[in-house]
Order: C-alpha cells, then structure tokens, then sequence
C-alpha cells in the first residue's frame, strides 16, 4: 500500500500547503531521472507556491497596516478630545497650574508628530489614511491657533512696568537755561545761555526684565513646539507685534511725542528746544536699556531657533527706533538758526556715543537697514551743526547797531558770543570732527591789527591747532570787528575807547578763567590784554589832555615880563574846574561793569589828575586867592571815584573840605 497524502487543494491552511508543496519539490529535485513531463510540473508547482507565498505575505502587511492606522486613529482622537476640550474651556490655560501646561503641550507634540507619521506614509489621496491626515492637520491647526492666543497672553499678562524715572542718567531739565538768539537778545541774562545738559556725559548701561521671568521658559516651549510644526511664523508675528505695542508704551513713557517732519519745522524754538532735550534723555534710556533689554528676551524666547532671534528683534524694534531717528532727521533739516547750534551738538553726541550699542543690537543683514538709517542721520546732523555754527559766524559778522550802546558798557553781543563759545568749548572732539572738511579762507584776515604778535604767539596757522580752535579765533576776531563798527556810533572818542577796552577786557577774562584758555592760547590772552591797556591809554589821553594842559606854566606869565598874572591863574583854574565838572556829569553815566577794571582806571587817573592839580595849585597858591580854589585835591578825588558807576551825576557848585 502507498501511504495516503492529502492533495494540496485538501489542504486545511495555508501554511500545510506550502510546507508540503516544499517537500514534494525538494522530493522531486531528489530524482534525477525525471521526465520532461515530470520537469514541467515542477516548475508548474514553483511557480503556484511563489504566488501563494506572496499572497500571504501581501496579507500580513494589509492586516499590520490596518493595525497601524486604528492606533494612529485611536491616538489622534485622544489628542483631538484634548484640544478641543480647551477650545470649548475658555480659560487660560497657563492659568490652571502646570499639571494642565504640560498635558496640553504633551498632546500638541503627540499630534504633530503623528502628522508627521501621516506624512511620511506614501498613500493614495482616496485612501482611509488620507483622511486621518486632513484631521490631524486640523487638530494641529487648532492646537497651534490656542499656543498663539495663549503666547500672546503670557507676553501681554506678564509685562513688568517700565520706570525710566529710576536711571541715574535721565536728564533734568530743570538745571538748563534756555538759549538766546544772537539777533534778538540784549539782557544780562545770557550770562548764563545754553548750560549744557547734566545727563549728555557719560551713562551706565542697564538690563531690566520687560516680561516676568517665570513665565519665559514656558514661553520658550510654546515657540519651539510652534517652529517645530510649522508654525513658527505665526509664533514669531504674535511676538513682534505684541512687542511693538510694548516699544510704543516706551517711548510714550518718555514723553516723547510721534510728530511729522512738518510738525517739528512748523514748532516755536522754546518748545522744539524742551521737546530736543527730551529726546536726547529718551534716546539713551530707548537704546542702552530698553532695545537692550528688548533683544535679551527675544534670544531667551527664540534663543534656539538660529536667526530667528534676530529678526524678531529687528522687526519689533525697528518702527520704534526709526520714530527717534525721524525726530533727528527734522531736525537736520530745519533752519540753520545759531540758538539751535548746542542742541544739534547734543543730539549728534548722543547718537556718536550709541553708535557701538546699535552695531551690538542691529549686528547681521536683517538689522543693517537701521544701521544704515541712524549713521545717515547722524551725517545729517553733523551737516546742519557745521552749517548752524557757519551761520552763526555770520550772524555776528552782520549785527548791525543804529544807537550807541548805553553807557559803552559790555555789549550784549559780546557776552552772548563769548559765553557762547565758552559753552561750545565742551564740544572740541565733535567740533574738530565736524568742522574738520570745511574750506575757508585766512581766518584772521579781517582781525584789528593792533598790535604785533610774535611769531611765536602767532600760531592761527598752525597745523597743531583744531578746527575749532582756529574758528574760534576767527569768531573773536569777527566779533572786535564788529565791535569796533559799533564804537563809531559815539560822538565822543573817549567813550569809544572805554566801549572798547570793556568789550576787549571782558572777552580776554571770559578766555582767561575757562577751558577757552588752553584753546586760544595765552599768546590770544596777552594779545587782548594789550589792547584793552590800549584803549585806556586812548581814554585818559582822550579826556584829560587839553584839561591836565590848563594845569601847566606855560602861558601864566604878564606880557612882557616874568611875573605871574593872577587873571590869567584865575581863568586857568576857571576853565579847568568847569572842564572838570563836564567830565563828572558825562561820565559818571558811563559804565565799566567790571570792578577791578573800574578801580585800575580811577587809580590811574587820580594819579594823573591829582598830582597835576596838586602841583599846580601848591605852586602858585601865594597868587591864587582862596576863594577861587573851588575844590580841594581830596575833593577832586572823591569826585573821580563816581565816575563809570553808569548813573549820571552833577556837580553843584562845588565846597571846599
């Protein structure tokens, strides 16, 4: 009997089939003297296994792919189940404690790394799978639209209160003098113009926390799991515009008001002077703490997202920043008025000093366009000061007077210059750099040769000498120039002498006790101290000359003898007294506002004075009767010592002491 095998169609399984399919080919391989007949259902059987083999395996994927999906499937209604829990839940989630946080976070990163999975899979657009892919790109959608709102909140919620008010270096208006103009002012109190600001020398530089520090770290998180599923342009806006917003606050703290380019050409110098002071304060505290402090929590938040920092930084800030820089740019464009001169000078300062922080802040392509914009308006501004400081030169060179100065006391002009470029003095290193490129010709050309200078002293030319420097010179010089146009306005030659020699003593003590000194020089110094020792020479000589000539021997004598005439003593003593009391009632309107110079020439001209009536009288007192001596030599004294007080006196009669 042969053994009975079942057929392969009698097979129970699968498996049975293909087990003894092999062993029948195994078999049958064995023999070698098989028929062609036997060779063809061989191959025939070969070939039937290989499709039952790959049939099987065909199912065992599609089985194993269904499981697959029904998990993906079960876990996406988990994550959707979640989402949408807080989507109806209108609360905060960072509000609910971190247990919720990090839950909602899980879920979100689950959903999209199944949608990355989903993805991944290469299936039909018709298939099961796809489907699961539209809703776990909606679930997504939704989670990532509920990280924005609760992103937006967390910056917003969190903001710490800016307090500029708290940094050592805002500037206090309250210790700044308003600035005159050249043309117009004409009272003492330009003694005191354009103090420079207390705050523009120096500052520390701050970091303050803008947002709660807790809350960074869950800001972090949401901004990574955004980025990381795809989201992270919305992230990024949500941020710079909530940021911009914050910025805007800022500078609203400041006090510093959003105006046109046209709004600050149309503004009245008080105010646009108070509103520049203010900015230049704001500009410090803007730059050194706040954009500072603005680009630390943009790399705290975005810190790990390569460039992203950058540009959400930039593009937060730079509306703000810009806003500033229009203010400066109106500014250079305006009139070239010389009272706005310090106030340009601070507002270039200002902006030369945070060059280093705006490179720091602004440092890769995507912050080069404020880079680019703030040193243009620095240029700007530093064309307008070169421009300003030219048109103020201008200004004194074309003060134009059609009345004598009362009293020819110190001109108005001649403080307000003085003191002006005294002011300026502090500004050399920007002045130099401004003022560096500029032609011009021989800056003394038109100063009063009134006395040689040494070849030593004379050192205009000197290439050691700054820019500033050498236009200062050239300004005094315009200034005695001017001067020297309004001392004609005086009919009288000795009151131009004492216009003058006040003017010239006031500008070489103004030089002398500041840092003008090391400036212009002592050569400068001792220049001007000469020419007013000059114009007092020119004074004495002018005044008293032809009254000191009536005190002198010559002519006293009776015709045709030696004798003394007492007629002609009398009438010498006559004319004398009355050219005295001419003098006294004239010039004790006169002013010399100094007081050593004012002492210096009543000495001097006591000396003159009363040693030559002193002499003239003792000589001939056996020929003068008592009653024509009007004044005694003490008197006469006394008398000179009124002079130049500036409010005019008579003498009356006169009395013997």
């Amino acid at each position: 009997m042969v053994d009975y095998k079942p057929t392969i169609s009698e097979m129970e399984t699968e498996e049975e089939m293909i087990a003894a399919a092999k062993q029948i080919v195994k078999a049958l391989e064995m023999n070698k003297n098989l028929t062609d007949d036997a060779k063809k259902i061989l191959a025939n059987l070969g070939m039937q296994l290989c499709d039952i083999t790959r049939e099987n395996e065909h199912k065992d994927e599609s089985v194993q792919g269904n499981e697959g999906l029904n998990e993906i499937e079960r876990q996406l209604n988990l994550i959707q189940d979640k989402v949408l829990h807080w989507e109806r839940d209108q609360s905060i989630i960072w509000a609910c404690g971190q247990k919720e946080t990090y839950e909602y976070l899980k879920a979100v990163d689950e959903a999209r790394k199944l949608t990355k999975s989903l993805e991944s899979l290469s299936l039909n657009n018709d298939s099961e799978d796809t489907t699961l892919l539209h809703r776990a790109h909606d679930v997504l959608q939704m989670a990532m639209a509920r990280l924005e709102e609760e992103f937006r909140h967390l910056l917003v919620q969190n903001r710490l209160p800016f307090e500029p008010e708290h940094m050592s270096f805002r500037s206090s208006e309250d210790d700044i003098m308003e600035a005159g103009s050249v043309i117009s002012s004409g009272d003492d109190s330009l003694e005191d113009v354009v103090q420079r600001d207390s705050m523009s020398r120096g500052s520390g530089e701050y970091i303050i926390e803008l947002v709660h520090p807790d809350v960074i770290p869950d800001l972090k998180s949401i901004a990574n799991l955004m980025f990381d599923s795809n989201y992270g342009r919305e992230c990024s806006q949500a941020f710079i515009s909530i940021q911009k917003e914050a910025l805007d606050d800022c500078i609203y703290i400041l006090e510093v008001e959003k105006l046109s380019i046209e709004d600050v050409l149309k503004m009245e110098w008080k105010t646009l002077n108070s509103k520049i002071r203010r900015w230049i304060g704001a500009m410090k505290i803007f730059v050194r703490v706040y954009l500072a402090s603005e680009k630390l929590l943009s790399e705290k938040i975005f810190g790990d997202l390569e460039s992203v920092s950058s540009v959400c930084f930039v593009e937060s800030s730079k509306n703000a920043i810009l806003q500033l820089l229009n203010f400066g740019e109106a500014i250079a464009i305006g009139p070239h008025k010389p009272e706005k001169l310090i106030r340009i000078l601070d507002m270039y300062e200002v902006l030369a000093v945070l060059i280093p922080d705006i490179d720091t802040l602004y440092y890769d392509d995507t912050g080069s366009c404020v880079r680019i914009e703030y040193l243009d308006i620095l240029r700007r501004l530093g064309d307008c000061a070169k421009a300003t400081f030219l048109e103020f030169e201008n200004a004194v060179a074309s003060n134009v007077s059609t009345n004598p100065f009362p009293g020819g006391g110190v001109h108005h002009l001649t403080k307000y210059v003085m003191n002006y470029i005294k002011t300026l003095a502090d500004y050399q290193e920007t002045l130099d750099v401004i003022l560096k490129d500029h032609e011009r010709e021989d800056p003394f050309s038109v100063s009063l040769d009134m006395s040689p200078i040494s070849d030593e002293e004379n050192i205009e030319g000197s290439s050691l000498v700054s820019q500033m420097a050498q236009h200062f010179q050239s300004l005094t010089a315009i200034l005695e120039c001017n001067l020297e146009g309004k001392s004609k306005l005086y009919r009288d030659d000795s009151l131009q002498h004492v216009f003058l020699m006040n003017n010239i003593h006031y500008m070489a003590e103004r030089v002398k006790g500041s840092k003008l000194r090391t400036l212009l020089g002592d050569g400068w110094i001792r220049k001007h101290n000469w020419k007013f020792q000059q114009h007092e020479m020119n004074y004495e000589r002018a005044t008293w000359s032809s009254k000191l000539s009536l005190l002198k021997d010559d002519g006293i004598q009776n015709p045709g003898s030696n004798s003394i005439s007492r007629t002609i003593l009398k009438e010498r003593l006559q004319s004398f007294y009355l050219a005295f009391e001419e003098v006294y009632k004239n010039q004790t309107g006169w002013s010399i506002p100094d007081s050593q110079l004012r002492d210096d020439l009543h000495i001097s001209t006591s000396l003159k004075v009363i040693q030559a009536y002193r002499t003239f009288v003792g000589r001939h007192i056996n020929h003068i009767s008592e009653r024509h001596i009007k004044y005694t030599a003490d008197d006469l004294e006394d008398h000179l010592l009124d002079l130049f007080e500036g409010s005019q006196k008579s003498l009356h009669g006169g009395h013997k002491k």
